[in-house]
């Protein structure tokens, strides 16, 4: 009896064995993965975890100013104008077209000295380069605000961002050179209006 209890014995050792040859380390990484998958999902809606769409506190209509230097143009009149749309990419990635509130456009200056004790220089246009110019750009858009700023199509709009505008005869590049928050609205009043699933990046 005990032979047979020690053979029985033995033959599952020996099947066990096999079995753990059998498992590789590949498959105890993907358990391992899938386990924490299901710890995160389970934090997350249990609410411990914070995600960006619960980060919104507020939406607004902002107002930011995209400044580009050395634009090249050598018509009559600047295509990009006040009160028309342009379409504008966020890193070269497309958004959406938005309202022109304001341009401003001035050609390349340059520093001269001069003779005047009163007045050690002057700033004169560079007729060298009469057709450069330095051009701010005003749009509005409507964002949604976090704790980190504006976000408009998923993008943190800060300065220093590139952006690009785009209309029928002109593609300008610049960056986002100022940024002003209007009429903020709580985020409950406008839970209906708003979807709060972008990305935020």
């Amino acid at each position: 009896m005990e032979k047979l209890k020690e053979l029985f014995n033995s033959e599952k050792l020996a099947k066990l064995k096999e079995l753990v040859k059998k498992i590789r380390v590949v498959d105890f990484i993907i358990v391992a993965c899938v386990f924490v998958a299901l710890v995160v999902g389970f934090v997350t809606f249990k609410g411990v975890r914070q995600t960006a769409d619960k980060q919104i506190e507020a939406t607004s209509n902002i107002v930011f100013k995209v400044y580009m230097r050395g634009v090249t143009f050598s018509g009559k009149e600047l295509p990009i104008k006040k009160g028309d749309k342009t379409f504008i990419s966020i890193r070269n990635v497309p958004y959406s077209d938005l309202e022109i509130v304001d341009v401003k456009a001035d050609r390349r200056k340059i520093v001269l000295p001069t003779l005047n004790s009163k007045t050690v220089v002057i700033v004169v246009e560079d007729v060298g380069q009469p057709d450069l110019y330095d051009v701010v750009v005003t749009l509005t858009d409507k964002a949604k605000i976090t704790k980190d700023g504006a976000v408009v199509g998923g993008n943190k709009v800060k300065m220093g961002l590139p952006i690009t505008l785009e209309g029928a005869d002109y593609r300008f590049t610049g960056s986002v050179s100022e940024i002003q928050i209007v009429d903020a609205v709580g985020e409950e009043a406008l839970s209906k209006d708003i979807n709060t699933t972008d990305d935020v990046q």
